[in-house]
């Protein structure tokens, strides 16, 4: 659990840093607060905000003895919410572009690199945290408790699913502006998707955006994961 906290605690002082950057900029350099990054930074620790709040309920449902069928309801319900609002923590990612500079913008470019910097890593360790977090509550789950959480086994599959799923949702929120609340209007949804996979090169370039962003999610989720597996 101590391997655990530092983790977290790590993400918080991460995501405070990429806040207090973003914040700075505007009162040193005299240049209006670029409010994008910090909802984007709102948006990217929700899903953590759903899964504690699941993790909770789950909780409650386990002390008050109910029937299994209760506590994978709860999960089910909470991790749908979770899955929908997770490709927010990595969207992050995308503030590579430097979309907010201008060709005059008085910001030193070092200043920016290490903000926006800062802010794709707390995205990025957002979204390992997250998946840890929900691979070792499935492993509870599947062994039908909640206690003497760990990640093993197939779990390790389902992490996978889930961060390729990431990187579909990352695509979907930079090349056609989708958001998570879009699915609340199903039909819009899919008419946009449908039109926009039917133009020439589109699957191809979505295969590829989210073959290389998998992968570089999985390489730094295994670098936590792992020695924290072994530490379990």
């Amino acid at each position: 659990m101590t391997s655990m906290m530092l983790l977290l605690a790590g993400a918080g002082a991460l995501n405070a840093f990429a806040v207090a950057l973003v914040l700075l900029r505007a009162a040193v350099y005299r240049v209006p607060v670029y409010r994008p990054m910090l909802l984007n930074v709102v948006l990217s620790l929700a899903p953590a905000i759903v899964l504690a709040a699941t993790f909770a309920l789950l909780m409650l449902v386990a002390q008050l003895d109910l029937p299994p069928i209760a506590l994978r309801l709860v999960a089910v319900a909470g991790g749908l919410v979770w899955l929908l609002l997770l490709p927010n923590s990595a969207y992050l990612i995308t503030e590579l572009n430097f979309s907010h500079r201008r060709m005059d913008d008085p910001v030193p470019l070092w200043f920016d690199i290490v903000g926006t910097l800062a802010l794709a890593l707390s995205g990025i360790d957002n979204t390992v945290l997250n998946v840890l977090l929900a691979q070792a509550v499935f492993f509870a789950l599947r062994d039908d408790g909640l206690s003497g959480m760990k990640v093993d086994g197939d779990t390790w599959v389902v992490a996978a699913v889930i961060l390729l799923l990431v990187s579909f949702g990352i695509y979907l929120g930079r090349h056609i502006r989708f958001n998570s609340w879009d699915l609340v209007r199903p039909t819009r949804f899919v008419t946009i998707l449908v039109r926009h996979f039917r133009q020439r090169g589109r699957v191809t370039e979505a295969a590829g955006f989210c073959a290389l962003h998998t992968i570089l999610l999985g390489i730094l989720y295994a670098m936590i994961a792992l020695p924290l597996a072994a530490a379990l």
